[in-house]
């Protein structure tokens, strides 16, 4: 899981900030430190809400702590 924010791409940027489930990520080249990741926006509830493919700065990608109940 990702929080994808600002530092990614201004789109994201303030209230518009992403938590993100991946699903893959294109292997395509493209510009120095970009990526294309497909995945799922996830809700409050921790559930899929909308599946996106999104283009965003790989350095602003943050990975969540994973949450297993133990």
């Amino acid at each position: 899981m990702l929080v994808v924010g600002g530092e990614a791409s201004v789109q994201f940027a303030g209230e518009r900030r992403l938590r993100f489930r991946v699903i893959s990520v294109d292997p395509k080249p493209t510009y120095e430190g970009w990526l294309w990741v497909t995945g799922y926006v996830v809700d409050k509830s921790g559930d899929a809400a909308e599946r996106r493919e999104i283009f965003v700065q790989r350095d602003g990608l943050y990975r969540l702590p994973r949450h297993d109940g133990s």
